[in-house]
This record gives structure tokens, sequence and C-alpha cells, in this order.
């Protein structure tokens, strides 16, 4: 997986405010001890199982620091990996090996742990015809790169914000009168230039959307039973989703009432850091 132009120019950005943030006016400790043009090379290895993701933002940090930089990955993003593998090798000046460490782990790291968590995610529904969305619950700033590394691990992306896909929710359907008042006046507003998804929480919620026309009926906080009785109910003239209190433990039988997606908040909003350490080499 490489990043899209969008990705790439949201990383350009995160990139500038941390090296600005964490640099500052300057390395005192590097700048001080390590001559400007000694060069050495480094490896990042892996402390700990899982899926890498956002090899190409490291990249990106060291050469930042330094133009001349040499980048040697030895997996790709997505790749599984064990603990103890070397993920790259790179040459740089001292200086910008040990000024850029740490906001490059940083990136490298979150984005690891956001794909090694997915890959759980989308592994135990394999076999089942549901795939595992994510949510707009990511860190402020970091929604292209926290999504990238979703689908690095194997689940897919929900919409991407507020603009790209109408989801009609508790609030707009009580301004609205109604599911069907709220899906009529958003298709006079848009046609059907965008997917409308409608958010139910009962049977008679379900049939409404159905009525209304929704292109996908998200499942919030039913029990597997209801889920199961709503997705016969719609039999197949709308997506289903399910979100609300999803685990690993719940997925297999989520999935097994037929549900085409289910939307999962814990792949970014509480990701845990792959542990991946930066270590200082003679030569490559």
């Amino acid at each position: 997986m490489i990043l899209d132009l969008n990705e790439k120019k949201a990383a350009e950005l995160l990139i500038e405010m941390a090296l600005a943030e964490d640099v500052g006016s300057g390395d005192v400790s590097t700048n001080n001890l390590i001559p400007p043009h000694d060069r050495r090379t480094a490896y990042m290895i892996t402390k700990a199982d899982g899926v890498v993701a956002g090899l190409e933002v490291a990249q990106m940090v060291f050469a930042k620091l330094d133009s001349g930089l040499s980048w040697l990955p030895q997996v790709k993003d997505g790749d599984k990996v064990q603990k103890g593998t070397v993920i790259v090798r790179f040459s740089a000046t001292y200086r910008a090996i040990l000024t850029g460490e740490r906001t490059a782990l940083n990136f490298l790291q979150r984005m690891s742990g956001i794909a090694t968590e997915s890959h759980l995610y989308a592994e135990a529904v394999a076999g089942f015809k549901t795939k595992i969305l994510d949510t707009r619950k990511t860190l402020p700033g970091f929604r292209l790169l926290d999504k990238y590394a979703v689908r690095a691990g194997g689940a897919a992306n929900h919409r991407i914000g507020l603009y790209d896909m109408v989801m009609i929710k508790d609030n707009h359907i009580a301004i609205a009168g109604g599911i069907g008042p709220a899906v009529k006046t958003i298709r006079n507003a848009i046609g059907h230039s965008l997917k409308v998804e409608v958010e139910t929480t009962n049977l008679d919620e379900v049939a409404e959307a159905l009525e209304a026309g929704a292109d996908i009926i998200m499942l919030d906080n039913m029990d597997t039973e209801a889920m199961a009785l709503a997705v016969d109910l719609i039999s197949g003239k709308a997506e289903t989703e399910a979100s609300g209190n999803m685990n690993l433990f719940r997925l297999k039988e989520v999935a097994a009432t037929g549900v085409d997606y289910i939307s999962v908040g814990a792949l970014t909003h509480s990701v845990q850091a792959l542990d991946i350490s930066q270590r200082i080499e003679d030569s490559i």
C-alpha cells in the first residue's frame, strides 16, 4: 500500500507540525554533540507481533531533515510481522536520525497499532460477507492517516467526514419530524448524489427507513436477535450496518445475522500503539 495524494498532503502538514513542536528552535542535545556531516545507518525493529502501517510517513519525516536519505523498507504497509522483525533500514546524517526518531516512531507506532487492531477485527469475520468499517472517532487532524491504517489492516473505511455521505441520526429525525420527512428533505436537496444512511434503534424505525428509501440502515445498539429480525425485514432492499458496543467477542454472532457491515469505533479511538524501536548500526 502507498499513500494517495490527499493522504500525502495530510501527512506533510502533520509532519511539519510535529517537527515544529518537538524540535522547535533546534535539537540542543544532538546539535551540540553530533558533527553536522556525520552519517550513520539505522534500522527499525518490531518489539511485538502486528501489522505494519506508516512506513512512507516515517520516511517523509527523515527526508524533511536530510534530503540525502537512503530508505530501504524490508516489509510493506499491510504486512503481518512477528516480534523482532526489521521493517526498514536507512542511512542519513546522524543528526537527522536522532532528531527525527521520536516523530517518525510516533506516526509509525500509531498507524501500525490501528492496522494491527483492524486486522484482528477483519480476521474475526473471515468467512462471512460482513465487512468491518471504521468511524469518525479518529485523532483530530489524523483522519486520513488513521483511515489509511485501517485499510492496511484489512478493514474498510466508512464515510471520511460529514460531507461525503448522509447520516440521519436521532437528532436529525427529531427536528425533521420523523424518518420519512428527514429522508424526503435530504433527497429534495441533493437527490441521489450521495448515499443516505439512517440510524434506527428498533424494528418500527427499520420499517420506516426502508419505506423512506434509505440506502443504508444502521442497526444501532440492537441485540443480536433484533438485528437478525431487522436483516430479514430489510431483505436486501437496503444495506445494513450494525453499530454500538461492538467488540471482538461479539463479532461472529453479529456477522451471522447477515449484516453487510459492522462499524467499530475502537479501531481508531482507543488504539494501542505497536511497539517499535529504532537502533543504530554501522552499515546497511
